[in-house]
């Protein structure tokens, strides 16, 4: 558990996703030409946590993440595990494999990017403001 306000925390967990979404992205660019790489993702962060905190008191917020196990029917039909860290899974969307097996496509690797850099940019400006309205409100802004 976090000193800093919950939603400050929220923020820090949120910006610390999004790094490293950018770094699975330099990993799927950096083996666009490995014959056979599968391109990954990251699964969003689960901020139940931060929702529990209010709930406890009232009882009202309640969020949970559904967790998938795979069967042995579902092995049986080719269903793999999740392939590196717990956040980390292969990318399911992606447009194109090549004859290699390799299914990166850096068009879509640098949409991915922008889109995660754009998120991270706004949630350094929430957070600026937060920390403007937090100096405000103890007198130092």
């Amino acid at each position: 558990m976090s000193s800093l306000p919950p939603l400050l925390d929220g923020m820090a967990a949120s910006m610390k996703a999004m790094a490293e979404h950018q770094r699975v992205i330099s990993e799927n660019i950096a083996n666009s030409e490995t014959p056979g790489y599968k391109a990954r993702t990251v699964t969003a962060p689960d901020f139940s946590s931060l929702v529990a905190q209010y709930g406890e008191a009232t009882g009202a917020p309640h969020v949970s993440r559904p967790h998938i196990e795979l069967s042995a029917s579902m092995s049986a039909l080719g269903a793999r595990p999740p392939q590196g860290g717990g956040r980390i899974v292969v990318d399911s969307d992606t447009s194109e494999t090549k004859p290699d097996g390799n299914n990166v496509t850096l068009e879509d690797q640098l949409l991915t990017l922008g889109q995660v850099q754009a998120d991270y940019t706004a949630m350094t400006n929430i957070y600026k403001k937060q920390i403007g309205l937090l100096k405000l409100a103890l007198g130092r802004g």
